[in-house]
C-alpha cells in the first residue's frame, strides 16, 4: 500500500470522527477497525506494543473530561472544581472511544511505512515541494540517533561519576546537551545536502516511482465506508452531536 493512501485513509476517518462527540459513531468506527485488523492478520503482540500509549492517552483524556467536563443531569460527586455527573460520564466515554477510533488506524497503518517510501509518495503523488520533502526525510532519518545519543550521554556521565543523584538536574543537563548535538548534526546535514544539490530549483528525478494502484484505492474507499457507517449509525440512533454548529 502506498503511504499516501494510508495517510489519506487515516485522515478520512479522523476528520469525520472529529466532527461529532458521541458514543455511537466512535463505537461503530472502532468496531469496524478492529474487525479489519483481525482480518488483516496483524500480530496482536505487535499491536499491543505500539498501542499501549494510545490506551493510556485515551484513559487520561477520559479522566480529565470525567472530572472537569460540563456537568449535566444528576451530580454524583463534587470536589473543588471537579464534578462527576451524568453528562460528564457520557462525555468521558465518548471522548475515550473517539481517541481510540481516530488514533488506532493511524498507528496500525503506519506500522510498516518506510520514511523513504513516504517521501516518494509525498513528492510524486501529492506534488509537495521536493526541498521540503527531502529536508523532512533527512530529519526523520536522524530521529533514530536520538536514543543512541541519549544512551552515550548517560554512560559518559556515569563514567565521570555525575549520574548517581540529582535526577531532575541530570535530565535537564542531558536534554540541553542532546539539543546542542541535534542542532550541530542538523547543520552539518543541511550543508551536506546543499553541497549535493538537494536544494536546486531544477526539477528532480526519483530513483523509485511512487504510484497509486487498486489496493490503494480500495483502502481509501474502505475508510470512506467506515466513516459513512459511523456517521449514519449516529444519525439514525439520534446520537449525532456535531461539534461545529452554525
Amino acid at each position: 500500500i502506498n503511504p499516501v493512501a494510508k495517510l489519506a485513509a487515516a485522515t478520512v476517518i479522523g476528520a469525520t470522527l472529529l466532527t461529532s462527540i458521541d458514543r455511537v459513531s466512535s463505537s461503530v468506527a472502532l468496531a469496524l477497525e478492529l474487525a479489519l485488523i483481525a482480518v488483516a492478520g496483524v500480530p496482536i503482540g505487535r499491536i499491543a506494543v505500539r498501542c499501549w500509549p494510545l490506551v493510556v492517552a485515551a484513559a487520561l483524556a477520559g479522566l480529565t473530561i470525567l472530572l472537569y467536563g460540563r456537568p449535566s443531569g444528576e451530580i454524583y460527586a463534587r470536589v473543588l472544581f471537579a464534578e462527576i455527573s451524568d453528562g460528564s460520564i457520557e462525555l468521558a466515554i465518548a471522548t475515550m472511544l473517539r481517541v481510540l477510533a481516530i488514533a488506532l488506524p493511524a498507528v496500525i497503518l503506519f506500522l510498516t511505512v518506510d520514511p523513504t517510501d513516504l517521501a516518494d509518495g509525498l513528492a510524486q503523488v501529492l506534488r509537495l515541494p521536493a526541498r521540503f520533502v527531502l529536508g523532512a526525510l533527512g530529519g526523520m532519518r536522524l530521529v533514530g540517533l536520538f536514543v543512541d545519543d541519549w544512551r552515550s550521554l548517560e554512560l559518559a556521565r556515569r563514567a565521570r561519576g555525575v549520574a548517581d543523584r540529582g535526577r531532575l538536574r541530570r535530565f535537564a543537563g542531558m536534554a540541553f546537551a542532546l539539543l546542542v548535538l541535534s542542532v550541530r548534526r542538523g547543520s552539518k546535514l543541511a550543508t551536506a545536502m546543499e553541497a549535493r544539490a538537494f536544494g536546486s530549483p531544477i526539477r528532480r528525478t526519483w530513483a523509485r516511482q511512487s504510484t497509486i494502484g487498486r489496493a490503494d484505492v480500495a483502502l481509501v474507499v474502505t475508510a470512506v465506508l467506515i466513516a459513512t457507517a459511523a456517521v449514519g449509525a449516529a444519525v439514525v440512533t439520534g446520537e449525532w452531536n456535531p461539534v461545529f454548529v452554525a
